[in-house]
């Protein structure tokens, strides 16, 4: 799909490092942060706002800037904000009932969880970003520039929500939901709205659109489940 052998190179290159390195963190330094500082807001900015920034949003958004080119949006208009790109911004209205609406069913009451600490909102501030320019910034921006079909753009955008499911095994599997994530389809979720944030990202020309919903979406399901 991607005729820029430099470029397919270079992603491959990320794609190990990034899954690899993750799986690594998660697995094996994660629990000896936890077990070097009980403090939950230092050990969140190490986690989100240090270390994932390093390995995940630097190396992206370096090879974005140099294969900007062959990107569906260009590395200055990807960072730019157009007045006409806010109207998607409205799709967190439909997210915020979709969350109210699950709660509802599985609790029958709306409040505040009782696992909620305020020390999520680093995540909340750091995670969304990070994630969609790793996955719509850099993998869904490179695979769509060649998608010149409606097929090829569904695929990239199946193959996008895939990998970006993916990223989540080394968590699930240390948290030991990784089982129940299938069993109880809440990977179907992760899919649904990664699909979501690809329209949006393709629609909007920008990566802050999906990033906002991303965030919003995160703070939803902290305070509420």
């Amino acid at each position: 799909m991607i005729k820029n052998k430099k470029l397919l190179a270079a992603l491959g290159i990320f794609t190990l490092w990034l899954y690899g390195a993750w799986a690594v963190f998660e697995m094996l330094l994660n629990p000896m942060l936890k077990e070097a500082t009980d403090n939950e807001y230092i050990l969140l900015l190490l986690r989100d706002g240090v270390i994932k920034n390093l390995v995940w949003t630097l190396p992206a958004v370096l090879l974005i800037k140099h294969f900007s080119d062959d990107m569906l949006v260009g590395m200055r208009e990807l960072f730019g904000f157009k007045k006409a790109a806010s109207k998607y911004l409205l799709i967190a209205l439909p997210l915020a009932a979709f969350v109210l609406l699950g709660e509802l069913i599985r609790t029958h009451t709306i409040e505040v969880s009782s696992a909620y600490h305020p020390s999520q909102f680093i995540v909340i501030l750091f995670v969304g970003f990070t994630e969609e320019i790793v996955f719509r910034g850099l993998y869904l921006n490179a695979a769509m520039k060649y998608a010149d079909t409606n097929k090829k753009q569904y695929l990239a955008a199946g193959l996008n929500s895939l990998m970006f499911l993916a990223i989540h095994f080394p968590k699930w599997i240390m948290e030991g939901v990784f089982v129940n994530g299938f069993a109880r389809f809440g990977f179907v979720t992760i899919i649904a709205l990664s699909l979501l944030f690809s329209f949006c990202f393709v629609r909007s020309r920008n990566i802050w659109v999906p990033a906002v919903l991303h965030s919003f979406y995160d703070m939803m399901i902290f305070v509420l489940v």
